[in-house]
């Protein structure tokens, strides 16, 4: 499996794939499009996969919140368990997520210290990236 993007995404997905029985990962915005995804999902799958993960997220937000009597809750990752196997989203600093379905036998540990690895990987490419003005040009 390799991953296609809509940039030089594959170096965030890619790992994720190398955990046993992973099927498939999206790269997406927090509010729900698709920056990269692997070849186990059409194009129009990955954008309904992000669109609902997008909604999955600001629904956990407002669960946790209302949980916490808080006016807003950030979340470090929401597991989904289903006869299936297990989807695991979690979302970065920096205003995307990444989300990753595993069959029934992956082992879940494993896939989300994974992810979270490539998360903190992103964060510091983030971090690391120049400045850009308003325009999109380094400042």
């Amino acid at each position: 499996m390799t991953s296609r993007e809509t940039g030089d995404t594959a170096w965030v997905l890619e790992p994720i794939l190398q955990v046993p029985h992973v099927v498939a990962a999206v790269l997406l915005t927090r509010d729900g499009l698709v920056t990269g995804y692997t070849d186990a999902l059409s194009q129009p799958s990955a954008e309904r996969v992000a669109a609902i993960t997008s909604t999955v997220q600001g629904a956990a937000r407002t669960a946790a919140a209302a949980f916490a009597d808080a006016d807003r809750a950030e979340i470090r990752q929401v597991v989904i368990e289903s006869d299936h196997g297990y989807v695991l989203i979690v979302p970065t600093d920096h205003g995307t997520c990444v989300a990753a379905y595993g069959d029934a036998e992956v082992r879940l540990d494993l896939l989300a210290h994974r992810v979270h690895s490539q998360v903190a990987r992103l964060a510091e490419k983030a971090m690391v990236a120049a400045p850009r003005g308003a325009d999109g040009a380094p400042v």
